[in-house]
């Protein structure tokens, strides 16, 4: 009998089945998307969703369950998650830290400015027996210090957007930066202080028909009393409730409604812990300037014949110019260092919240260059910086 050839007694291969297709791996997916628009602009923009991460005890491992989740990405101040009350006090610290040649040579200047003007009112109005000039001061000097204060401000913002992704900062950059935004920046906090003012000013009209009418009526009182605690309440609520408007108009490069709607939104359900992170980081900074500015305080008391006179307190004895002096090299040196921790802890306020609601720490690490993410290394690339990742 003849021999059946080898390839004639092979079976032919089949098809594969449908539950061994259903149980084969898929195939490797499509390589990440490009740079995103831009790292905190385009709101709208589609929001990737986080995957869970794949511990050592998961199948395919072989190793024991160890519920063991990898370290958040940190390219810059903060880590790349939602964060707690201290990771947002710890960022906003480590911002001045870390671009100190920045951030102090920026609030320098504008403690110097405000501080300047402030202790030219007061030894005018203690020398010039008209007061003409110390009041000029005093208004010329109000208007310098909300102006460079709003500047200020402004910048700190574009530097601590760049300290979260780890980007070198200088004040020209962050000054180009800003500076489109800077009149609508403007309105912004003009619309706010409207806004809370009025609600202020209505909450005393019962206070004022009080003191008008000259009665002894003790319902009117009482409710003087309740309506201006009330006003300070809502006042204090719409002012929570817009905080976190000026970082969205500057990163997200929105009008002022826009910025408005978008503070009000990120702020919803989240007001307390909103609060409570600003009264926190507002009474810190509060001791941190106490702290730096009582030696000098110290000192100009000891500048005179009697510590109440040296601080201003006695009217029938001039306060000694060395003593204003101290006390201006205090508050400039105080300011300087507080002002970067209080527009930090906003500006981290503003991330957090938009981490926490729009996965913005996943386009945060693409925008740092991290290749887990999808990055494509533009973080410290000036020639291709995302629009709006400010």
């Amino acid at each position: 009998m003849d021999a059946v050839p080898s390839d004639a007694a092979a079976p032919a291969p089949s098809a594969p089945s449908a539950a061994t297709a259903a149980t084969a791996p898929a195939a490797p997916s499509a390589p990440a998307a490009g740079p995103y628009s831009g790292a905190y602009g385009d709101p709208g923009a589609r929001i990737p969703q986080r995957q869970p991460a794949q511990s050592w005890g998961q199948p395919g491992w072989g190793r024991p369950q160890w519920n063991a989740q990898p370290p958040s990405p940190k390219p810059g101040v903060i880590p790349l998650r939602p964060l707690g009350v201290g990771e947002i006090l710890d960022g906003s610290i480590s911002t001045g830290r870390k671009h100190w040649r920045t951030v102090l040579p920026l609030s320098l200047v504008v403690a110097v400015l405000s501080q300047g003007t402030a202790t030219a009112f007061n030894w005018f109005s203690r020398n010039d027996s008209q007061s003409t000039l110390a009041l000029v001061l005093l208004g010329a000097g109000a208007l310098v210090t909300a102006l460079c204060g709003l500047v200020l401000s402004a910048l700190l913002t574009m530097v601590v957007s760049k300290a979260i992704l780890g980007e070198p900062v200088t004040a020209g950059s962050a000054w180009r930066a800003a500076r489109p935004q800077m009149w609508r920046l403007l309105g912004l906090t003009l619309l706010i202080g409207l806004i809370c003012g009025g609600i202020a000013a209505l909450g005393m009209v019962p206070a004022i028909i009080a003191s008008l009418s000259g009665s002894n009526n003790s319902g009117l009182d009482a409710l003087s009393l309740f309506c201006a605690l009330a006003a300070l309440a809502t006042v204090l609520w719409m002012y929570i409730k817009l905080s976190l408007a000026a970082p969205a108009l500057m990163l997200e490069k929105q009008g002022i409604k826009a910025a408005m709607a978008r503070s009000s939104k990120l702020t919803r359900g989240n007001w307390w812990r909103i609060f409570g992170i600003t009264a926190l980081g507002f009474v810190l900074t509060t001791i941190l300037s106490g702290m730096i500015a009582i030696p000098f305080t110290a000192l100009a008391g000891a500048t005179g014949n009697s510590v109440l006179s040296s601080l201003g307190g006695d009217p029938n004895h001039q306060q000694p110019f060395a003593a204003l002096l101290l006390i201006a090299i205090g508050g400039v040196l105080s300011s300087t260092l507080t002002a970067p921790v209080q527009a930090g802890i906003n500006v981290l306020l503003y991330v957090d919240q938009r981490i926490r609601r729009e996965a913005l720490d996943l386009e945060l690490a693409r925008a740092a260059g991290l290749p887990e993410y999808g990055g494509t290394g533009w973080a410290g690339r000036s020639d291709q910086q995302p629009s709006g990742a400010a």
